[in-house]
């Protein structure tokens, strides 16, 4: 049986405030929180809010048939708290179904994964803890930032628990195979690795209005035309989008919810289904092994992360960022471990490429790294203040995993303390042999 795997990426950067070099050392606070509220209040209003209640219909006109996966950043949840709480409660409306995964992904949609290990796995820690507060679920499947995938990742995946990562169908990684099936990751075999389906995704991202699009125009019913038309073999298609698809890049106008909200109907009447990225890795057997040997990103036409890390400026800023991850993770400031969270945002480094500057408010890529570098010149000194840079990266390590082991230890000896309370306070069970003296006993009192 065929299956569509369907996705939505929600994230949305907190937006930096102008912050000039005499700001440094005397403003730590970097956001501008009434252009991030006024921006998120419209992205809500336009997008976010209408596709969240057309997903809960799609649920319900199906009877519960449409599955699907949200994935949302920590950073974004936080963000919603803030400026717009009525977005977590059609969220958690929509985890009640039991017909949406909430999948894991690093709380503040960056790159980490691929320039530190262990700030990786916190991040992923820190945003299942949030999404099994809100939702009641903990994940197994990680959507990384950009769809960020490696072997290496993968071999971390595995080794930490998870049970399926979503990636790109990358042409240069797949070559004449096609995205349509489940693969098996060639440095951890055990880990489910499903891939995008760009073509039929974009269509919809960035073809659906188009009237020099030779598809042009798009309903529902042609669309699952399309699918059912794939090989009987190719048993699952993966259609993820940015959230962004419904209502800014397609606007209401163009019909795009009416065709996500019939789209169930005419799939379902072809005979195919809808999973999860965790049922279709439990349903659908695996096809055969995909390696990956260098990070793959669903970004630009080289599919990579050059986008991201691909000239000096972005380069010196992760440089600058990634170096203080020791000390950062010995400081107890509060404040300044959210900072350290929201800098790594991959927007950041997105605004200082030079090919593509897509949604910013800087006039180049040069102006955004300036403001950036500003920011974490300020950042830098706070951080220096608590542990400073005279203290080797080396001494700074020995001492997190020292920490790091007590913490452990700690939590273990608290499990056992309360393990032995729990079985002081049980009453004991009577044993065989008394419960057979007192029933003799019984007898001859009769």
């Amino acid at each position: 049986m065929k299956n569509i795997c369907f996705c939505i990426q929600m994230h949305e950067p907190y937006r930096l405030k102008r912050y000039r070099f005499f700001d440094i050392g005397q403003d730590h606070y970097y956001y501008d929180d009434a252009e991030t509220e006024e921006h998120l209040n419209w992205l809500v209003e336009t997008s976010y809010m209408p596709l969240c209640q057309t997903l809960k219909e799609m649920i319900r006109l199906s009877k519960g048939k449409f599955h699907c996966a949200i994935a949302i950043s920590g950073s974004m949840l936080e963000m919603y708290e803030q400026f717009a709480p009525e977005m977590i409660d059609v969220l958690k409306e929509l985890a009640q179904t039991k017909c949406v995964e909430f999948v894991a992904t690093p709380f503040s949609y960056s790159l980490v994964a691929e320039f530190n290990e262990n700030d990786f796995r916190n991040q992923l820690d820190q945003h299942a803890q949030v999404i099994n507060d809100l939702f009641g679920q903990k994940p197994t499947t990680v959507c990384n930032a950009e769809l960020l995938y490696s072997d290496e990742i993968a071999f971390d995946l595995q080794k930490w628990g998870y049970k399926v990562a979503m990636t790109e169908g990358a042409k240069h990684i797949l070559s004449w195979k096609s995205p349509n099936y489940v693969y098996q990751s060639a440095a951890s075999p055990k880990l489910g690795v499903l891939m995008r389906n760009a073509a039929l995704s974009d269509e919809l991202a960035f073809h659906f209005s188009d009237p020099t699009w030779g598809n042009y125009p798009m309903d529902a019913e042609k669309y699952a035309d399309q699918l059912a038309a794939m090989p009987e073999n190719e048993n699952l298609i993966n259609i993820w989008l940015g959230a962004e698809t419904f209502g800014i890049r397609q606007s209401a106008a163009t019909g795009i919810f009416d065709f996500l909200k019939a789209l169930p109907y005419y799939v379902l009447e072809k005979g195919i289904g809808f999973v999860t990225p965790a049922e279709a890795a439990k349903k659908v057997a695996s096809a055969e092994v995909v390696s990956v040997p260098y990070p793959i990103t669903w970004a630009g036409e080289a599919k990579d992360i050059s986008l991201y890390a691909g000239n000096d400026l972005q380069q010196e800023a992760i440089k600058k960022l990634y170096n203080v991850a020791e000390r950062v993770h010995l400081c107890s400031d509060k404040r300044l471990k959210r900072d350290w969270l929201l800098l790594q945002d991959v927007n950041y480094l997105h605004y200082m490429n030079h090919i593509d500057q897509g949604a910013t408010n800087y006039e180049s890529a040069y102006d955004a790294f300036i403001n950036y570098m500003n920011v974490l010149a300020d950042f830098l000194q706070l951080v220096d203040e608590q542990y400073p840079t005279t203290i080797e990266n080396e001494e700074l390590n020995s001492l997190l995993k020292t920490i790091n082991n007590q913490e452990k230890e700690i939590q273990v000896l608290e499990k056992e303390v309360k393990s032995l309370r729990s079985a002081k306070k049980a009453p004991a069970e009577p044993t065989t042999c008394a419960k057979t003296k007192c029933s003799k006993t019984s007898k001859k009192t009769k």
